[in-house]
């Protein structure tokens, strides 16, 4: 078995760590070069950078703040939020970042995805989607979980891994803040709809059974989570330990 991923994240607003639940009710963090120092040292595999309202807002990431973050990490560096062109994927990755996470721009226009792979290549290309429960079946939303756009989220996962993306960060709205565990039936739909890496987020509590329980009855490769982190309520380092003794694989604390 490949080893799990256990990734940190930090939403930013105004240059702070907030969070929220189900995508509202943000509080403040932490300072976000402190926090990510902090998952670096920690044993965290990777880290998650999202600018949460730069789409609302109609503006780009700050790159300066990204910039701070990658000089006080040595794990692999995903960024998001207003990313638009290849212009400004360039920006982040020379800002320090290993990846770059689209979300609404991919949604308004598909092809933005062929370009970027083409441009980049994959492995620097994550497409977040951020899904929540309407009916009996899962839409994919956009501009910070604000509109749904009717689009069936299987179908959208397909064409996203189709396209040429490397990775999906697969947010679930109904989960998002809530520390009740992870949407098991939307990471399992996800995780066998498609053969490129899944990242599970959306409801990490304090249970590291809710990590173990994403890994054994879904197929994600990476679980993410934000509050439980920044909040100390789940040291990095308990979580890797609990996940070994539960017979599942991570990579190791160096």
């Amino acid at each position: 078995m490949l080893a799990k991923r256990i990734i940190p994240c930090l939403d930013v607003k105004n240059g702070q760590t907030v969070k929220g639940i189900n995508f509202e009710n943000l509080r403040y963090a932490g300072d976000p070069v402190e926090l990510a120092k902090k998952y670096s040292q920690q044993g965290a595999d990777e880290l998650v950078f999202l600018d949460i309202t730069a789409t609302n807002e109609k503006r780009k990431t700050i790159v300066e703040l990204v910039e701070r973050v990658a000089k006080n990490v040595f794990i692999p560096f995903t960024v998001g939020g207003g990313i638009n062109s290849i212009e400004d994927i360039r920006a982040i990755l020379q800002a320090g970042a290993d990846k770059v996470s689209i979300n609404s721009a991919a949604v308004k226009n598909p092809e933005l995805i062929n370009e970027c792979v083409n441009y980049f290549g994959s492995q620097c290309i994550v497409i977040a989607i951020d899904a929540k429960k309407i009916g009996n079946s899962y839409k994919v939303h956009i501009n910070a979980g604000k509109k749904d756009t009717g689009i069936d989220l299987i179908d959208w996962a397909k064409e996203v891994e189709k396209r040429g993306a490397g990775e999906i960060l697969l947010t679930s709205m109904d989960f998002d803040g809530t520390q009740k565990g992870f949407d098991i039936e939307m990471n399992k739909l996800v995780s066998k709809a498609v053969k490129i890496p899944t990242i599970a987020s959306g409801g990490a509590g304090a249970d590291s059974k809710h990590f173990r329980d994403v890994f054994e009855k879904t197929e994600v490769d990476a679980a993410l989570a934000a509050s439980i982190f920044h909040f100390d309520t789940l040291p990095i380092c308990t979580l890797k330990k609990d996940l070994e003794n539960f017979g599942i694989t991570t990579r190791k604390i160096k």
